[in-house]
């Protein structure tokens, strides 16, 4: 029997090319590369902005059934499609988001794909990348201390102390920093107030990037940006600071999309922010627009489950962006739908049918939601070795009696050849032209409604509930004309409930939006739903503790 190898020991054999060579295949010309190493670089604005008059290739959304401990791999057959359908004949290219170094040291691990489906330099991109991150941290950081000098030199602007909507980041998991007391030590360090860290993937920078169209755009946005309130509650703007022309300038090159390639030499494009339970988690506009010009096929991913980072991905980003989804692959492994089905995770190698089918109600809710969205949807079964022929069939048969088909994919390991029969029918769905894109509410329904529509339709809940005040809170946005916005519900991503161990298909559940904020600059409301937090905790053993140098320099422990 062959020896398995590791993720990491795979993509640091891999025979990479130039990067000026995938950039070729592309027909990007070498000066319009900036490359970082010989195996990653940045495209040039000049270059995206010469692509304008081109047709798009087709859009392929990979999304996934709520995640467990079990795995499912969203990344890794989104990467494998992306190789598949090169195999078959098709020019194809991969939009992925970039990782945090949150769950890197977390709990997740690495999110460049896994075995033989994977991006690389897989280190670097887990890791510090080309500095987009680090840059985002920087620009959002920059306008924090931009308001507190404001402050100190007098406001001139009347910003209420008590009203500073603009909290600090960084990318790193950091649950003692959630709420802080700033500027103690007397008066040359300012006024004392209540302060607080997100982490960088849920900073409305990183949304902004995420969404805009071109660096003209980014610093507009970043100018509507609300930073707070005056006493009279008329908002203060990152512009009134005269923040937004440095902010933009931090942000210059992390604008640029980042080519990479695959294990097998295929092209693309890691840009943007992940994080779909607290942000709007798809990859950059910017990205997926210049790779529709270049590809005829390009497959992106969206984050979590279909709940949250295909719902995202319809209602904000596509609505935004003016995109057009041609076909969906819901991403579901047989051990993950037996853990929705009760099994624990220990006695996931034990063939359970039953749990199987029971686990099926939690895909059935995710196909019927992607199907809302007038978008044709395949489920890609990620095969497990120890997945049986019964409990395959149990898939299949199931969702074939919902009208679609499951297709198994051996990508992780097999590459591309274990994944063509879902290439096929990928891109037969995606040719066909039998999507019929809408998003499920309109642009002029209210933002609390909106908020019910995708409880109600989407996670199957009985209502959105809310404090006065938040009520209230949502319609002063509305009479200042924010009403018409899309909204980003930030809500545990285990469940279509708040509560993060009802798995399968809750029903009738009520979920309760504890607060909203107003992302001006980005475009959206985030309605912050349950527990969950903009700033994650560790584990008690994080993946920190095993990541490490050995004697060689190779790094060890991380994914």
């Amino acid at each position: 029997m062959a020896e398995i190898k590791s993720d990491i020991e795979i993509a640091r054999a891999a025979a990479k090319k130039p990067i000026h060579e995938i950039g070729a295949g592309l027909g990007i010309p070498p000066e319009h590369l900036l490359p970082y190493g010989h195996d990653k670089a940045k495209v040039s604005a000049e270059f995206l902005k010469s692509l304008t008059d081109r047709e798009d290739g087709k859009l392929i959304l990979v999304t996934a059934i709520n995640p467990t401990p079990a795995g499912e791999g969203k990344t890794t057959t989104t990467v494998g499609l992306g190789d598949g359908l090169n195999a078959i004949g098709r020019k194809a290219m991969v939009c992925l988001r970039e990782p945090s170094l949150g769950p890197c040291f977390g709990v997740k691990g690495g999110a460049a794909g896994g075995g033989y489906a994977q991006i690389v330099p897989m280190e670097d991109i887990n890791l510090h990348f080309t500095g987009d991150f680090h840059a985002i941290t920087a620009a959002h950081n920059l306008l924090a201390a931009m308001i507190d000098n404001h402050i100190y030199w007098g406001n001139g602007h009347g910003l209420d102390t008590r009203r500073v909507a603009w909290r600090r980041v960084m990318d790193m998991n950091d649950r003692a920093l959630r709420e802080i007391v700033c500027s103690l030590g007397g008066v040359a360090n300012g006024y004392p107030r209540e302060a607080g860290f997100d982490i960088t993937v849920a900073s409305e920078v990183m949304a902004i990037l995420c969404l805009a169209s071109d660096p003209q755009d980014l610093e507009k946005r970043l100018g509507d940006i609300i930073v707070g309130y005056r006493r009279d509650r008329t908002p203060v703007y990152c512009r009134d600071l005269k923040a937004d022309g440095a902010m933009a300038v931090l942000l210059k090159d992390a604008m640029q999309p980042n080519l990479v390639q695959t294990l097998e030499n295929n092209p693309a494009f890691v840009h943007g922010g992940p994080f779909a339970n607290i942000a709007h988690g798809c990859n950059s506009v910017v990205a997926t627009r210049a790779a529709l010009k270049l590809a005829d096929y390009v497959v992106t991913e969206a984050g979590f489950g279909a709940d949250l980072g295909a719902e995202k991905f319809f209602d904000i980003k596509c609505r935004k962006a003016g995109l057009k989804p041609a076909a969906a692959v819901i991403v579901a492994t047989v051990r993950a739908l037996k853990m929705n089905g009760g099994v624990k995770k220990e006695e996931l190698g034990t063939e359970n049918v039953a749990a199987v089918k029971k686990g099926c109600a939690n895909l059935g809710r995710h196909l019927e939601n992607v199907k809302q969205f007038g978008v044709p949807a395949v489920v890609a079964i990620n095969h497990f070795t120890a997945d049986t022929d019964a409990e395959i069939a149990a898939v299949k048969a199931y969702v074939a009696a919902m009208g679609a088909e499951a297709i198994v994919c051996r990508h992780w390991a097999e590459g591309s050849k274990g994944i063509t029969a879902l290439a096929h029918r990928v891109a037969a769905l995606a040719d066909s032209g039998a999507a019929q894109f809408s998003p499920i509410y309109a642009d002029e329904t209210g933002l609390f409604e909106k908020m019910n529509t995708i409880v109600r339709r989407i996670y199957r809940g009985s209502e959105a509930i809310a404090d006065k005040s938040v009520r209230d809170q949502l319609h002063q946005w509305e009479q200042a004309g924010y009403g018409h916005l899309p909204v980003c519900m930030a809500k545990t991503q285990y469940s279509f409930s708040t509560d993060p161990n009802l798995r399968g298909a809750p029903v009738d559940h009520v979920v309760p939006i504890r607060e909203v904020r107003l992302s001006a600059g980005a475009g959206f409301v985030v309605a912050i739903c349950g527990e969950i937090m903009t700033m994650p905790g560790l584990p008690k053993s994080p993946s920190s503790e095993r990541i490490r140098l050995n004697e060689l320099g190779h790094i060890e422990g991380l994914f």
